[in-house]
């Protein structure tokens, strides 16, 4: 956690930093452990909630304007009539992207974090009140962009996916491991462009993935012209009959979080 780019403190976790200064024998590292503590306790308590509802959970990450939200309107558009689906956005500023959502006629409910730049399961747990989770089959978390920290807070989810888009180089998973070893799937997005983008190698990023020793699928795709989009529609599928297998065995997924990176900076 880093208090340069203000990732400690949320308006989810707000309330409990304040509860909790540092006073004598009370430091701020232990704070902040403490404040990591009760992000996980949270998060398993949102687990149970989607859980309870027997919805399935998606945590969506990736660098600023890689095409979550394009990839969810695509996304909408082909599962509509089949599957009830809402998203939960996560942006610093402005409802752009839920109003994009909104617009496809789904229900979501856009978070805005004001510094921080990622999602916490206090965060998720304010907007679960929002949703009509009885009623829902899928319920997409679309992360704040970014490459670092989203992949240390555990939100409730059950599954990671990770974009990479071509625009972005295909050594990203070689430079940003911790966030691609957290991926249970990683999607390769916008390839319509890669006739423009002659030094990105699908292969190579692939080879870069699977470098960190991880088993993780990887999905290459287009959300604007289709293609690929039948194999991200065959994975969702499949990732909901498991979970709706491990939930008859009162059973649940659960994501990959990287705690080894949760680093505690104090100035």
């Amino acid at each position: 956690m880093c208090n340069t780019c203000g990732c400690n403190i949320t308006p989810g976790n707000r309330p409990l930093l304040m509860a909790e200064k540092p006073k004598a024998g009370l430091t701020t590292i232990s704070v902040l452990k403490n404040l990591l503590a009760q992000n996980d306790q949270q998060a398993e308590h949102n687990r149970a909630h989607f859980d309870h509802a027997g919805v399935l959970a998606i945590n969506l990450m990736s660098a600023p304007g890689s095409g979550k939200t394009a990839l969810l309107e695509a996304t909408i558009k082909r599962l509509r009539g089949t599957l009830n689906i809402a998203v939960i956005e996560g942006d610093l500023e402005t409802e752009n992207d839920a109003e994009r959502i909104r617009q496809q006629g789904v229900p979501a409910y856009q978070i805005t974090t004001g510094t921080a730049c990622h999602l916490d399961a206090h965060l998720i747990h304010n907007a679960l009140p929002h949703l009509p989770l009885a009623g829902l089959d899928l319920v997409f978390i679309e992360n704040v962009g970014n490459l670092v920290c989203p992949a240390s807070f555990d939100l409730g989810q059950h599954c990671n996916v990770v974009l990479l888009s071509v625009t972005e180089g295909d050594d990203k998973p070689a430079k940003y491991p911790v966030m691609f070893r957290a991926a249970d799937l990683v999607v390769i997005s916008k390839t319509d462009l890669l006739p423009y983008l002659s030094d990105f190698s699908i292969a190579k990023a692939e080879n870069n993935q699977h470098q960190l020793a991880s088993n993780a699928d990887i999905i290459s795709l287009s959300a604007q012209h289709g293609t690929g989009m039948d194999a991200w529609i065959s994975w969702l599928q499949t990732q909901l009959d498991m979970y709706k297998q491990q939930r008859q065995q009162n059973q649940t997924l659960r994501p990959k979080v990287q705690t080894a990176t949760r680093f505690l900076a104090v100035k």
